[in-house]
């Protein structure tokens, strides 16, 4: 073998030997869920899907549920050299992780499992799937959902047909846990509701919060109040003059729907505005 032959061979080894280092890396923008911030010893991670809204079916008996919301896929595999653990150690592992915190196996074959944790009005869905052969579990995925609808923020004209034809249109603008602080995801429905008082300025509404039938009734009627008042502090601070808008609270006293329900309970949690 000549000299450029044997320099070839070692630049193919060292290239071969770098790439398979590289390859055992975590993948580009990965992450392990906060639920699950320990992985198994000796995997990394090789795949990485997060949806802001999808589903996926999770096996259950008699037949699979499926689930909608912000949804994960993400998948690990050994690295070279490492002991592999039994598909079995691996569902152990999750599920008792998951118990831990409160969750419930609902489905367990040994090589997959479905689990629920229902916490502070939020589900959460995980399913871990593992590959099993004779020398063990090399690779594994968690899919996990956290439950939720997909969420169309109203326009300010379907605002404006709603009021002109009923008066008054509910909303469904999220806050802090037992606070009045609006959460991010809902400052897009304040915009639009800027918007239609921008447009329509002889407009003069009445900002009305609403809670569930959870918690103390003097309390619940104090929050909806702050609630109802932030919204209008909201809508002043881009703009919109004080004097056409006006806050009240009712806290649990004007249900539109069965508070026996978490369903009937997320209806009446809501921030209604009310042409005057």
């Amino acid at each position: 073998m000549n000299r450029r032959s044997v320099l070839a061979s070692i630049s193919l080894a060292i290239l071969l030997l770098v790439s398979s280092l590289f390859a055992q890396q975590d993948v580009k923008g990965g992450k392990d869920h906060p639920m699950f911030p320990t992985r198994m010893p000796g995997f990394y991670l090789s795949k990485y899907k997060e949806f802001d809204f999808d589903a996926h079916k999770f096996r259950m008996k008699p037949s699979p549920v499926s689930v909608e919301g912000h949804k994960y896929e993400i998948s690990y595999r050994t690295k070279s050299g490492e002991k592999r653990p039994s598909a079995v150690e691996v569902m152990r592992n999750y599920t008792n992780a998951f118990t831990a915190v409160g969750g419930k196996v609902l489905y367990d074959d040994g090589k997959s499992a479905t689990m629920k944790l229902e916490k502070n009005r939020a589900e959460v869905w995980v399913e871990v799937w593992a590959a099993n052969n004779p020398s063990g579990c090399h690779y594994y995925t968690l899919t996990i959902v956290e439950k939720g609808e997909m969420k169309q923020v109203i326009t300010a004209n379907a605002m404006l047909d709603a009021l002109n034809k009923d008066g008054f249109i509910a909303l469904d603008i999220h806050f802090d846990t037992g606070k009045s602080t609006i959460k991010p995801e809902s400052r897009p429905i304040i915009e639009e509701i800027v918007a239609l008082m921008k447009s329509n300025a002889a407009l003069k509404l009445s900002v009305e919060g609403h809670t569930d039938n959870v918690g103390d009734a003097a309390s619940n009627k104090k929050l909806s109040e702050e609630r109802a008042q932030f919204v209008v502090a909201a809508i002043v601070g881009q703009g919109i003059d004080a004097s056409r808008l006006s806050a009240a609270g009712f806290g649990q006293d004007k249900p539109v729907a069965d508070n026996r329900t978490e369903e009937g309970r997320a209806k009446n949690r809501r921030v209604e505005l009310v042409k005057k």
